[in-house]
């Protein structure tokens, strides 16, 4: 084998891997779980606000 060979095979390889994370992430059952991760920050938004309400106090000084 010579080199244009192995970097012909190298190419074919990282295609094929391509097509799978495409496929694995487009499918419809990975949809929640995507929707759940990107709705997330929303949800840690809400609980921060409910600790901001009390006054921050710096007794270091």
């Amino acid at each position: 084998m010579d080199y244009g060979t192995l970097r012909g095979i190298f190419t074919v390889l990282i295609f094929v891997l391509f097509i799978i994370i495409v496929l694995w992430a487009y499918h419809k059952n990975r949809k929640s779980s995507f929707d759940e991760v990107a709705n997330s920050i929303f949800d840690d938004d809400k609980n921060n606000n409910v600790n901001n309400d009390k006054q921050e106090t710096n007794n270091n000084v």
